[in-house]
């Protein structure tokens, strides 16, 4: 079968006007598009996958009962992702401290060519994604240790910064906070992260 060509480059702003008319297949393409992504953020932030499940679940009904009340402010995708990321930050309050999953189990060890290259990622202000310094399953891990370690609120900002490469301007309408507040957030974020890493090697 083949693909509907006539709808894959269609707008979201097109796609929202046709879901406020009923339209279920046009739901279904915002759901589709979107939905690897908001839930990739969200088990980052919750480190579970069971709990990241539901929330995208819960996150996606909560986007579909508001599109009404979206006025295209902001994107759609950055209005998608703040109710997404604030469901989960709240999800994680109510719940305290995250149970941080393991992920390297397989890792065999902290070797010297993690080390090497986790000291090239904190000496490097300008690298964006954590996993881009990343060699082997091992380096990604111990990463993702370090963020897991971080708080909610400094793990989200540097998820939104760091790994899904957004500006400040996305992050503060996400996080509905001030732009001098995510610089602040992100610095002690960075901060923090840096700590734990240097901690872990």
């Amino acid at each position: 079968m083949q693909p509907d060509t006539a709808n894959i480059n269609i707008s979201d702003e097109v796609l929202v006007q046709q879901c406020r008319s009923g339209d279920s297949a046009a739901m279904e393409r915002l759901i589709i598009k979107y939905k690897d992504r908001l839930y990739n953020v969200i088990l980052r932030i919750c480190s579970n996958p069971h709990d990241a499940a539901e929330l995208t679940q819960d996150a996606f009904v909560k986007i579909i009962e508001n599109l009404h009340r979206f006025q295209a402010r902001s994107s759609f995708y950055t209005w998608a992702f703040r109710i997404a990321v604030n469901l989960t930050l709240n999800f994680c309050r109510r719940q305290g401290r995250v149970e941080m999953t393991s992920l390297d189990a397989e890792s065999g060890g902290n070797s010297q060519q993690a080390k090497a290259a986790l000291r090239s990622y904190l000496a490097d202000s300008n690298v964006r994604d954590p996993a881009d310094i990343a060699q082997s399953k091992e380096q990604v891990n111990l990463i993702i240790r370090a963020i897991n370690n971080l708080d909610t609120d400094h793990r989200a900002i540097i998820i939104l910064r760091d790994v899904e490469d957004m500006n400040y301007e996305q992050i503060a309408q996400i996080l509905e906070i001030e732009l001098g507040t995510v610089k602040s957030r992100l610095a002690r974020a960075r901060a923090n992260l840096k700590a734990n890493l240097e901690a872990i090697l």
